[in-house]
């Protein structure tokens, strides 16, 4: 007899536990199901591709210094390079580039001996040009060359300018 009273006592425990699992989560799924729904816009419009032609091979290129053109102005009206003259090898380098490396002296008349980027020699007198500003040089010791560069101002007119390029030492030369 206990035997039974036992387990009816046991179905009778396990009859109260056994209650509904996850009732709180099906009543939350209930209830979403009762929201209002959002609405997802519809995708942009895709353009059709368009193919481009690149044609810029005609104009200017921005990374190469540009050439000086004369401004439309009346000849004559003040300071101006002579653009009409034949350009010398060394116009095609700017002044920074240039490198005095040395002079020579050939009876009264003095050299200055110009080193190029490209490590080319050049020797040059008072005269002579050199730089891509119209630099004509003016004067030359055993450690200087002096210069006058016409240079283009931001209203379209031209000014003088006086440069100097130092003679460079060995040392400065291998660094």
């Amino acid at each position: 007899m206990h035997k039974t009273l036992f387990t009816l006592l046991g179905c009778l425990a396990l009859a109260a536990c056994g209650g509904e699992q996850h009732s709180d989560l099906k009543q939350f799924v209930r209830d979403s199901d009762n929201l209002p729904r959002g609405r997802i816009p519809p995708l942009p419009e895709v353009k059709p591709y368009e193919p481009f032609t690149y044609d810029a091979f005609n104009l200017a290129d921005p990374f190469k210094p540009r050439k000086i053109t004369p401004p439309k102005t009346a000849a004559g009206d003040g300071l101006q390079p002579d653009f009409n003259r034949p350009r010398e090898p060394l116009e095609a380098y700017p002044l920074e580039t240039l490198k005095m490396v040395g002079t020579l002296q050939r009876k009264k008349d003095i050299y200055a001996l110009v080193k190029t980027p490209d490590n080319n020699l050049f020797r040059v007198k008072a005269g002579h040009y050199l730089g891509q500003n119209f630099g004509r040089i003016i004067a030359i010791s055993e450690s200087s060359i002096k210069l006058k560069e016409i240079v283009q101002d931001g209203s379209g007119g031209w000014e003088e300018k006086e440069q100097t390029m130092l003679l460079q030492d060995e040392q400065e030369t291998k660094k």
